[in-house]
């Protein structure tokens, strides 16, 4: 094991210990996960879990449903998620995508190649590539590692990257220096975020993190 390695397993090894296992993303379908994925743009997760408690509340967290309601009334269900007008447009551009390639069917989308998928993900308007593998690891089950401002600011604080490190960049790192696996990249991405939460904010808070043993 290199040393990159080896200090991105220590880190990984802390955090578990200190948080254990996040369970992480909490959905009761691959469907609600995309939607979720879309939602929780620039946004906290409390407010993603009330505008999809709206969607399945009325019975219209299905894409046949959702693509039946005009903009206008996505946008009220979803008001609590914020920038609700465009997460409507950005929701209808992924739910028109899942409709005209794989006819609204997840199973279908599901056969596709990893690398094929991603690209076809990130033509659409609104997914970027955080949305993008956020849909591919925790919707379909890929082992795609998801980069977020949390994983930036670990890794950067911690001396593992520079800071003009691209969103490729940075999830090469963990996807070159890790075991290609699903359940641990899940895991350690739901670590990083709850770290993030707690400690590793705007103005850093090192006092009590379980990572402060490991900076420079």
């Amino acid at each position: 094991m290199n040393t990159f390695s080896h200090r991105l397993s220590e880190i990984y090894d802390l955090l578990l210990q200190a948080y254990g296992p996040q369970k992480w993303w909490p959905a009761e379908s691959p469907f609600e996960v995309m939607v979720g994925a879309v939602l929780t743009q620039n946004t906290n997760w409390q407010g993603v879990e009330k505008a999809i408690a709206n969607l399945k509340g009325s019975n219209l967290l299905k894409p046949d449903k959702l693509q039946a309601l005009s903009t206008e009334e996505l946008a009220g269900l979803i008001k609590p998620a914020g920038y609700f007008n465009l997460k409507a447009r950005r929701l209808q551009n992924l739910i028109e995508f899942l409709t005209e390639t794989y006819a609204g069917d997840l199973e279908t989308m599901d056969q596709v190649e990893t690398g094929q998928l991603r690209k076809e993900l990130l033509k659409i308007n609104g997914v970027g590539p955080e949305t993008a593998d956020s849909i591919l690891l925790y919707a379909l089950q890929r082992p795609v590692f998801v980069v977020d401002t949390y994983t930036y600011r670990v890794m950067n604080r911690h001396g593992l990257i520079g800071e003009e490190v691209s969103y490729d960049e940075l999830q090469g790192l963990f996807t070159q220096h890790l075991p290609l696996d699903k359940t641990l990249f899940n895991q350690y991405h739901a670590l990083l975020v709850r770290v993030g939460k707690l400690h590793c904010q705007p103005k850093p808070r090192c006092q009590g993190c379980p990572l402060e043993p490991l900076l420079p």
